[in-house]
């Protein structure tokens, strides 16, 4: 026999290499084969219900880093309120209509325009559904977990169905209308496009000054004055029907090298100096009141522009007089609106001029832009021609820059119940806090919702049209409607003529004839996610309206947050959702947006080749996503050898917990020693730290402080000097079993803790615990528990953790002296004030072994200090080499070596443990 047969050395299978890149794909497979989510949902029958509704990512290309952040924050959530008490259903979910997907199709050779709508349609939908089975199996590699055989997708007829549902309730309460009005067109796309769907980029704009005639100036003005404006859009000139003005402020006459004009007066001084006036006198000042209804004579046309009154005239920056061209603006538009100002759109689709743009028909309005300033200048009304850079909006998926132009459309009137939708945003809770005001700001500017695209892929909306062309939007023509589409999918729109998709029997006094036709344009896209709670949450029996939960990206305070308020509000009176969490985006390593053009995008696929999913939940759950998070491969290989620490620490446990049984072997808190009742105190501290944490969605400090106590409390300190027992004491001793007992309620307690962020790595652990359940994402969450008198055993050893922080600093400074090498070389002297006295008289425990030393000696209080100590605040400490020779088995140095004459080469405690336990070796002795 060996002098190491009789240590308890700890063993495992569990590979110190976690291999993840190869061991989570068949771990994957394994729990798709079980059902363990669907186990998972038949344990929790009859809990409290949560649900997190899935906000559905579009269906086109694999998943990025912000689609990672995304999903694994969703699965941590599901799964810690699954193992935490909670019903907690996850159905994902893909928005599949439109335009991305038609603009992939025109990239693959198809022409929209050269085939009927419904082949079109059908090859957007078969583009949809390869895209989803791309990307779920994509979201599967990242371990996330849920109902993925029945997600629920856009272009389903079910939730088709419930759209045009959502539709009808709105419409029924009025807040559905058609109307001309001016709204954000996208010529690159050919269609309007939500606010949501706008963002915004620099761009160099022309800045033109023109002067307009004075017609009829109310004999306020004469008609040799004219009235100076200003504007970024030479080319809506020609639709110009007004000039505005603010009825509170001050305006003057004045005469400018020659010249009258009119200007605000606060702004007199920058506009001299931005055209060059060299002699300028005041001949009057007035207020904007005392110009309603003046005329002036167009610049280009022979027509007069109306003098009209606007709140929404400041003094920012141009003339104080407002170029006013209500089919090319918003605030245009209301205001000439309240004067019956024609809304004139001189526009196409896409982005041309038209005839009512005499001189410029035909022309790209970009391209306008110099022919208009040209034109003014030959005119003598141009003043001033300059450039400038500004923010401007563009259609967010094409690039393109945007148009406001006046076209018909069907709106969604937020004014209708703006009070109602901005009272209901009071009852949900946000974090961050700031998503509050955002949203409230967002729904108290915005305007009405227009709603129809003149796109093929998507929802058609329900609108029919009687002869005369009155639209027929009724409740029996929309529930019918609603009705095939769940049958058949929207598809029959256009496979179906009008009367065959109207009611049997249906007539109207608009159509003596019988004669009818349909609405051509699709639903805004936003109008189909935004009525997901109704087609998943209201719909499906295992979830529930409103949601607990909505999670997604800072932007879609814009987009999904905001369509969803409104659709339900609008419907019920209620927010979809009772809070919502938001994230920032991903950003690379030095803070700049990923793109492929760049060359700076980081797919998870690599990730997960190189270090495994379970890095990138682990990075997840490190990083602040209430804010912008950027991402870098440094980051996760960061990541990757914190995970390595978590591992390996775990890992010891294991090992030395392999012949530990704890309902044989375990001991009660009260016959603990006390260093295993301050662990044991620590865990549940711990446990209550970190459920509190996921219960208020904070990743950051549950890894944290898991972490933290992995590898302080426990590497650094517990399983340090647990060596010295674990593996020497006897392997029914009842210091090991306490030790044992700490180990594996920690290591219990730490794995189902982690599951939710790393489900992987607990499952391979899973089976060493020898539980009940078949998996760990099967388990119930540790509760923490208060023990008695817990408050004064934290105190003592906190106390003595600082005292120990000393002694390590100065075997450090003894080792440097070389002095010792190991610490197990050591002898350490304390010469203790009267408080670090009275902690270790009263410390339950072999301090020498928890210093991890060979040789501890307390002198007393008032004993004098070597000036070879090192000296602290509360406490003296010297350090000597040990006296002696060192064990073979305990490696300790002291002087009991060879006092038991069986055993020569053991020290006096390693020999009465080895003659108990081991009779072999008392009778054979150990092999050389």
């Amino acid at each position: 026999m060996k002098v190491k047969d009789t240590l308890n050395l700890g063993k495992t299978d569990f590979k110190m290499r976690a291999g993840l890149p190869t061991k989570e794909p068949q771990m994957q497979a394994g729990w798709e084969e079980n059902h363990v989510y669907e186990l998972r949902q038949k344990l929790n029958e009859g809990k409290p219900s949560f649900v997190l509704h899935d906000g559905p990512p579009f269906a086109n290309g694999n998943i990025h880093m912000g689609h990672a952040l995304n999903k694994v924050s969703k699965d941590i959530i599901v799964r810690y309120k699954s193992m935490n008490g909670f019903r907690a259903p996850y159905v994902p979910g893909w928005d599949t209509h439109g335009l991305p997907i038609e603009q992939q199709l025109a990239k693959k050779g198809v022409h929209r325009k050269e085939m009927s709508w419904a082949d079109y349609r059908e090859l957007c939908r078969q583009f949809a559904m390869k895209e989803i089975d791309k990307q779920r199996a994509d979201f599967k590699r990242l371990g996330v977990m849920g109902d993925w055989e029945n997600p629920y997708i856009t272009l389903q007829p079910a939730f088709e169905a419930q759209e045009i549902r959502v539709f009808g309730q709105m419409a029924e309460k009025g807040y559905i209308y058609h109307g001309l009005k001016p709204v954000y067109w996208s010529w690159s796309s050919e269609s309007t496009l939500a606010e949501a769907e706008i963002e915004y980029h620099d761009v160099k704009s022309p800045s033109i000054y023109v002067a307009f005639k004075v017609v009829d100036g109310k004999g306020l003005l004469d008609q040799d004055t004219s009235l100076i404006i200003w504007t970024t859009t030479p080319w809506t000139m020609p639709a110009n029907e007004g000039i505005a003005v603010n009825p509170r402020f001050e305006y003057a006459q004045v005469l400018a090298d020659g010249k009258k004009y009119v200007v605000a007066a606060e702004l007199l001084a920058t506009i001299q100096a931005t055209l060059g006036w060299q002699d300028v006198d005041v001949l009057k000042t007035f207020k904007g009141t005392e110009m309603e209804r003046m005329t002036a004579q167009h610049p280009l046309y022979d027509r007069t522009s109306l003098v009209i009154l606007g709140d929404h005239v400041t003094l920012d920056a141009g003339t104080g007089l407002v170029h006013t061209a209500p089919g090319h603006g918003e605030d245009d538009y209301k205001a000439g609106m309240a004067y019956g100002l024609p809304v004139l759109s001189v526009v196409d689709e896409k982005g041309f001029m038209t005839e009512d743009a005499p001189g410029f028909t035909g022309v790209f309005y970009d391209k306008a832009n110099p022919m208009v300033t040209q034109a003014l200048e030959e005119k003598g009304a141009l003043l001033k021609l300059d450039f400038f850079t500004h923010s401007y909006p563009h259609d967010w998926r094409t690039k393109k820059p945007v148009i406001f132009r006046a076209t018909t459309q069907w709106f969604a009137s937020v004014d209708a119940f703006r009070d109602q939708i901005l009272h209901a945003i009071e009852g949900v809770s946000f974090s961050p806090a700031w998503g509050k005001t955002r949203l409230y700001n967002m729904i108290k500017d915005r305007g009405d919702w227009v709603i129809s695209r003149q796109r093929a892929w998507g929802v058609p909306l329900p609108i029919f049209y009687a002869e005369d062309g009155t639209p027929i939007i009724e409740k029996a023509t929309i529930d019918h409607v609603a009705d095939l589409f769940e049958e058949y999918g929207s598809i029959i729109w256009s496979q179906r003529e009008a009367k065959d998709l109207l009611p049997a029997g249906y007539t109207n006094a608009h159509s003596p004839n019988g004669e009818f036709t349909k609405e051509t344009d699709i639903m805004d896209v936003w109008f189909d996610s935004g009525s997901s709670w109704a087609g998943v949450c209201e719909a499906r029996p295992e979830l529930t309206y409103p949601a607990d939960l909505y999670l997604e990206g800072s932007d879609q305070y814009r987009g999904w947050f905001n369509s969803s308020l409104i659709t339900s509000v609008a419907a019920h009176g209620h927010a979809p959702y009772k809070q919502i969490l938001s994230q920032g985006f991903t950003l690379d390593g030095e803070g700049r947006k990923m793109s492929k053009s760049l060359g700076n995008t980081i797919v998870p696929d690599t990730v997960e080749k190189q270090f495994g999913a379970e890095i990138i939940r682990l990075w997840v759950a490190t990083v602040d996503s209430s804010s912008d998070v950027r991402v870098s491969m440094d980051n996760f290989a960061q990541t990757s050898e914190a995970y390595r620490k978590i591992r390996n620490t775990l890992r010891f446990m294991i090992a030395n917990t392999s012949d530990f049984d704890p309902a044989q072997d375990g001991v009660a808190f009260e016959a603990l020693g006390s260093v295993d009742q301050y662990l044991t105190v620590r865990l549940n501290q711990v446990i209550a730290t970190v459920k509190a944490a996921y219960d208020r969605y904070d990743f950051a400090t549950v890894e944290k402080t898991i972490s933290s106590f992995l590898v302080n409390d426990l590497s650094a300190f517990y399983l340090d000097f647990a060596k010295d027992v674990v593996y020497i004491e006897g392997a029914h001793s009842l210091a090991r079993r306490r030790m044992q007992t700490v180990m594996f309620a920690a290591l219990l307690s730490l794995t189902k803790l982690l599951t939710p962020i790393l489900p992987h790595t607990a499952e391979e652990i899973w089976p060493y615990l020898r539980q009940p359940e078949q998996y760990a994402a099967l388990s119930d969450l540790p509760d923490a528990t208060q023990f008695a008198d817990q408050d004064a055993l934290l105190n003592q050893w906190t106390a003595f953790m600082h005292l120990r922080a000393e002694v390590q600093k100065a075997l450090e400074m003894a080792r440097d002296a070389k002095v010792i090498g190991k610490s197990l070389e050591a002898h350490v002297t304390l010469y203790p004030s009267q408080a670090v006295s009275a902690l270790l008289a009263g410390l339950d425990a072999n301090v020498a072994q928890l210093l991890i030393t060979s040789a501890l000696t307390i002198a007393a209080v008032d004993a004098s200090v070597p000036d070879t100590a090192v000296t602290f605040d509360d406490v003296a400490v010297l350090v000597a080499h040990a006296e002696g020779d060192v064990c073979a088995r305990c490696r300790m140095t002291t002087t009991t070596v060879g006092a038991d004459a069986h055993f020569p080469q053991l020290c006096a405690r390693c020999a009465a443990i080895v003659t108990e336990n081991f009779p072999e070796a008392v009778a054979n002795g150990f092999e050389a």
